[in-house]
């Protein structure tokens, strides 16, 4: 008789049946930790102090992943989610925790991890800084909308990606986007369902700036002209500075008509920006690169980071990372120099103009890929203050420079508080010390967790 091949289940995988389990805490991520025969089992939609009702999605040797069936008995903590996508669009994975007990969450586990993965001793309350913390709901200025085309129903669906998922969930408002980009999704979506190229589009940008919201349209070929009409149609009734991008990034100003003229005298597309240092510096940016989606917060994290650092006269002060001058721009106004290095090019430019349009002219830019070899970058040398502001994966590299730098404080801000406890093992290692760790409350109603941290130099 033939034999066929077979494969084994994959019991990791294999639904468990349903079982009983008491939540004792969260971890970083915003999943409830539970325990089961000697196993964690980390369980997502679960709150501490909490029974609920779970199933086994993976299992492994030391532990566990579950979904949530019910809630047997609820913490106090636990509210009604305020967002009618939740669970379904991919975002804001803590609704259902109360904003209060959120802050206090992601403050226990910040200390905790660097605590932990850090060579640091357990931190003292007197370093703990008060959190950072601004509105829960519509603090975004901000937010890249998704578009799908279905050939069978010829609708495109706008909105955000599903979690885990590349499957497109359609909305009609976002609550913790600012409302007046929220209002326009609905009317937005629409309009772009009745143009004939609608299946060439990509995803949108929105932006709410100091000088009005604008919006990017991805485009992968060029729209007809009855396209163009109904769209600058669109944007004019809805006083929305309106862009094209094409698949090389370049941008075409739909709306408003009136070409803009640069200091050259060339026509350019009219930039968002805002404002910071109590409305002293103003800091442009492109549609499509990095700013900080919370406005409000990004101006007390900035007014946080120079009162740590505590700039003089005649300092110099190295900004890393530093975007198109987030920081470097307000630094600027109280030190003698202040030196920004980025590795993107088109923020460094945008950086120098910036300046420019500040009038000042005691801060420089530079580009550098700050993962490489530094050695030779004429701007590495000593210091009298760093700030650095990574990206998820963090600064370690740019830390073996510091024996070269040896700066007499640092102030670190970050997005990932394991990257930051990794890279606090640097610091600590040569010779500084916490002064000061607080949280950042970036993203309510989610599980990131931005941080500051300022390290001092041990004398």
């Amino acid at each position: 008789m033939a034999q066929f091949f077979q494969a084994k289940p994959n019991k990791s995988k294999q639904l468990s049946a349903k079982l009983s389990l008491s939540v004792t805490q969260l971890d970083h991520l915003g999943a409830g930790i539970a325990q089961h025969q000697g196993k964690i089992v980390f369980i997502p939609g679960v709150l501490p102090g909490e029974t609920a009702t779970v199933q086994f999605v993976e299992q492994k040797k030391s532990y566990a992943k579950a979904k949530l069936i019910t809630i047997e008995s609820a913490s106090a903590n636990r509210i009604k989610p305020h967002c009618p996508h939740y669970q379904q669009c991919g975002g804001c994975d803590l609704q259902h925790m109360d904003t209060n007990a959120q802050r206090e969450h992601k403050q226990t586990a910040l200390v905790d991890l660097i605590s932990k993965l850090s060579s640091a001793k357990a931190i003292d309350a007197d370093i703990i800084a008060d959190p950072i913390v601004g509105e829960a709901w519509h603090y975004r200025r901000r937010a890249r909308l998704a578009t799908l085309f279905d050939k069978n129903t010829q609708r495109l669906q706008l909105g955000f990606r599903a979690g885990n998922s590349n499957k497109i969930v359609s909305i009609q408002q976002c609550p913790v986007l600012s409302e007046s980009l929220s209002a326009l999704i609905t009317p937005l979506a629409a309009n772009l369902n009745q143009l004939k190229a609608k299946a060439s589009l990509g995803h949108v940008e929105l932006t709410q700036a100091d000088n009005g919201n604008f919006a990017v349209l991805r485009v992968t070929k060029v729209l007809p002209a009855s396209d163009i009409r109904w769209l600058t149609g669109f944007a004019e009734k809805h006083q929305l500075n309106l862009l094209l991008q094409d698949d090389a990034g370049q941008l075409t100003q739909l709306f408003p008509l009136l070409p803009v003229v640069d200091a050259a005298g060339d026509e350019a597309v009219a930039l968002p920006y805002y404002h910071l240092a109590q409305e002293a510096v103003r800091c442009s940016f492109t549609p499509g690169n990095f700013v900080q989606v919370n406005g409000a917060i990004n101006q007390a994290m900035v007014d946080q980071a120079i009162e740590w650092l505590d700039p003089q006269p005649g300092e110099r002060i190295l900004d890393l990372f530093c975007g198109v001058g987030n920081f470097s721009l307000p630094l600027a106004l109280k030190a003698a120099e202040v030196i920004g290095v980025e590795g993107v090019p088109e923020m460094v430019q945008q950086a120098k103009q910036n300046a420019v349009d500040n009038q000042l002219d005691n801060v420089t830019f530079y580009h550098a890929d700050l993962s490489a070899d530094l050695s030779t970058q004429t701007w590495l040398g000593k210091i009298d203050k760093l700030l650095l502001d990574p990206a998820r994966a963090g600064a370690f590299e740019s830390l073996q420079w510091l024996q070269k730098m040896q700066p007499k404080k640092v102030v670190y801000v970050s997005c990932n508080p394991a990257s930051l406890a990794r890279d606090s093992s640097v610091l600590l290692a040569s010779g500084y010390r916490i002064a000061q760790v607080g949280l950042v409350d970036m993203f309510p109603q989610t599980h990131h967790i931005e941080a500051m941290v300022l390290f001092e130099l041990n004398i």
